[in-house]
């Protein structure tokens, strides 16, 4: 039996007669195509939604923005493989109608548009949200690092910039040692060899200035680092990978699709005051008056816990251990139970201590308890370090709050073993299978628009597979006839029962 073969190449053949033939029903593009025209362009914010009378016609933004959506649900970011996309993809060219916008133009958009750009990502949000597919009940917030257009060698810090430093200064004292040697040695040196060591030696200089520019405007700032080709990133610990130049990607996820709800990008380097806004953010697009948030240990800020909790925001973070006594063998705080109606605390050799005074600590404001029952218990030193003071138990005034959070993770624990499944995949998804792992702008503002195309994309992706394109596209079609209905019942009250009266 022989080999398959492919047709002959002189052989005349019939191609479908327009290129809607080309994309079945279901196809991406399709819902792709129906969702952009139903976007007003111009309200929200991109240039040249509105034609100038005169120079060179613009390209129309609904269509250079189909051509970004298409290749970021795809993995083609570049704007140069973006221009070759429209030359030779057939779903590009239904879907920009054989448009081929140049590279340049195809950049400049995506630059001078972010704003607009972060719109189209909030709108698509508040879509998924009529189309019920928000639980609105339980969040998951986590925070996950993306490289910047950075090289770490573009990036000093304080320690960086006085080991360079030392090191220029050893290696021109180690030139001017050689010098003098051979001018004891030999009497002369040889006068072209002289003249590279004093251009080694000027080079060093140079770069030593450079350095010092650096580290006095370093020390001005205020800052730890300073990056050099996006002012913006920072040195960040990135796992496997060790420390790399990046820019810290935090989203919430609903639990009901895993669908991402908000998102926010910022150079923090750890999440710790990360959660509050997050939570906030969720609450927002949601219009919940309450809702249930988890994530992990990088998040367990009590600061943002109270702030959560004051707000009907019902925290779920596993609780970092910080106490130094329980490294050594000894009596942590939680060894000591409270009493809220006798306001004391109950230690471990069932003594009360009672509330002494109000003090500062760490930055916050406490209520300190002790017992003078301290100096002839028999387990002090199993309790205390301090020879001489009391044991001392430092209660926050908010630390109601802790305990409250405390006593759901005891009664709930699987709420929090729901996190990685929830938020994990979004992350894998956008950085593994949509290959957005890192960012091709620099600057927090346009990098931020990356990050929403990113999450548009992502939302974009999950809400085809839970309905399907047909499906989806009835319902954009029922939510525009619902929404033109309700403009012509407005435009009628408005008028005609004005008039009546």
């Amino acid at each position: 039996m022989g080999h398959k073969h492919g047709i002959n190449r002189n052989q005349r053949i019939l191609f479908p007669e327009v290129v809607d033939d080309y994309i079945r029903n279901e196809n991406p593009v399709r819902f792709i195509d129906a969702y952009v025209d139903s976007l007003d362009v111009e309200q929200l914010g991109f240039r040249h939604a509105k034609a100038a009378a005169t120079g060179c016609p613009p390209y129309h933004p609904g269509d250079m923005l189909k051509l970004y959506i298409y290749g970021y649900l795809n993995g083609i970011r570049s704007s140069r493989q973006l221009e070759k996309a429209t030359q030779r993809n057939v779903e590009v060219m239904w879907l920009v109608r054989q448009l081929t916008p140049d590279f340049k133009t195809i950049a400049d958009f995506r630059k001078d548009n972010t704003e607009a750009l972060k719109k189209v990502c909030r709108e698509f949000t508040l879509l998924c949200k009529k189309l019920d597919l928000f639980g609105g009940e339980l969040v998951a917030i986590d925070g996950s690092k993306f490289s910047a257009v950075n090289h770490n060698s573009r990036c000093y810090t304080k320690a960086k910039l006085q080991r360079l430093i030392k090191d220029i200064n050893e290696k021109i004292e180690t030139y001017f040692i050689r010098l003098e040697s051979q001018d004891t040695i030999d009497g002369t040196v040889e006068i072209g060899r002289q003249d590279s060591f004093y251009e080694y030696i000027a080079n060093l200089e140079a770069h030593k200035t450079e350095l010092e520019e650096l580290q006095k405007a370093l020390n001005e700032s205020g800052e730890t680092q300073v990056t050099l080709t996006d002012p913006d990133s920072r040195l960040m610990t990135t796992g496997k990978h060790g420390n790399d130049v990046c820019y810290n990607v935090q989203i919430a996820v609903d639990a009901k699709h895993k669908l991402i709800v908000a998102s926010k990008l910022t150079n923090e380097a750890n999440d710790l005051h990360q959660l509050h806004p997050m939570a906030e953010a969720a609450k927002e697009v949601l219009e919940v008056a309450h809702l249930n948030v988890t994530a992990d240990k990088g998040y367990y800020n009590e600061t943002q816990i109270a702030e959560c909790e004051q707000h009907e925001v019902a925290c779920y973070i596993p609780e970092q251990e910080k106490s130094q006594n329980k490294a050594l063998g000894l009596y942590t705080d939680k060894d000591f139970s409270f009493d809220s109606t006798s306001d004391t605390y109950l230690c471990p050799a069932n003594q009360r201590l009672t509330f002494r005074f109000q003090s500062i600590k760490g930055n916050k404001e406490v209520r300190v308890y002790e017992t003078p029952y301290c100096r002839q218990c028999s387990f002090r030193t199993q309790c205390t370090r301090s020879k001489s003071n009391n044991r001392r138990i430092y209660r926050w005034i908010h630390e109601d709050n802790i305990e409250a959070m405390r006593e759901r993770m005891n009664c709930h624990p699987d709420i929090a073993r729901k996190r990685k499944e929830l938020v994990e995949h979004p992350f894998g998804t956008i950085k593994h299978w949509m290959n957005h792992g890192y960012f091709l702008m620099r600057g927090k503002k346009k990098v931020a628009a990356e990050v929403s195309m990113s999450v548009l994309v992502y939302n974009m992706k999950r809400v085809m597979n839970i309905l399907g394109v047909p499906a989806l596209l009835a319902e954009l079609r029922a939510l525009s006839v619902n929404a033109l209905l309700s403009f012509s019942l407005f435009i009628y009250r408005k008028f005609f029962c004005l008039d009546n009266a």
